[in-house]
């Protein structure tokens, strides 16, 4: 019954996981809660996102706060408060911090980006080299998500 899954969080709850998450990612829908239909979490970009693809699902992005550089397949954009973006499923795209720090609702569809974080932050500092994100390196816990990171440099600051 759908009255089952009723599901209420206050304000600055979070849904508890597998692995402890830093705050900067609260997860408020689990894949489990929406029968794999989608994910919702709050997100703070602590630090830019490499570019990547996600093959099998759709990624969705709310601007809270602040500004959140997008690169999508060759263009790039700014997306500020209020903005929403929409990043389909096999298109190369990569996220940077504009502005300290941008704040996000993050939708994935189908779900399952909380479960690639819960892995990404038990592997942790085996995915970095030189404390930069490492393709090679995340790509071993990515792909059982469906998730490829590519080594194009990051975004140009401007």
């Amino acid at each position: 019954m759908s009255k089952d899954r009723f599901l209420l969080l206050e304000p600055g709850e979070a849904r508890p996981g597998r692995v402890p998450l830093p705050p900067a990612f609260s997860v408020k829908a689990m894949t489990e809660d929406t029968e794999t239909r989608f994910s919702l979490l709050e997100v703070t970009l602590a630090m830019d996102i490499p570019r990547h693809v996600h093959h099998e699902a759709d990624e969705c992005i709310y601007v809270l706060e602040g500004e959140l550089g997008i690169e999508f397949d060759d263009e790039t954009h700014i997306a500020t408060k209020g903005t929403f973006v929409l990043l389909p499923r096999g298109v190369p795209h990569a996220l940077r911090r504009v502005s300290e720090p941008p704040r996000v609702l993050q939708i994935s569809s189908p779900g399952g980006w909380e479960h690639y974080l819960e892995d990404l932050f038990e592997a942790g500092s085996a995915v970095f080299t030189q404390g930069a994100i490492d393709p090679a390196k995340i790509n071993r816990v990515a792909a059982p998500h469906h998730i490829t990171y590519g080594s194009r440099p990051p975004l140009e600051r401007g």
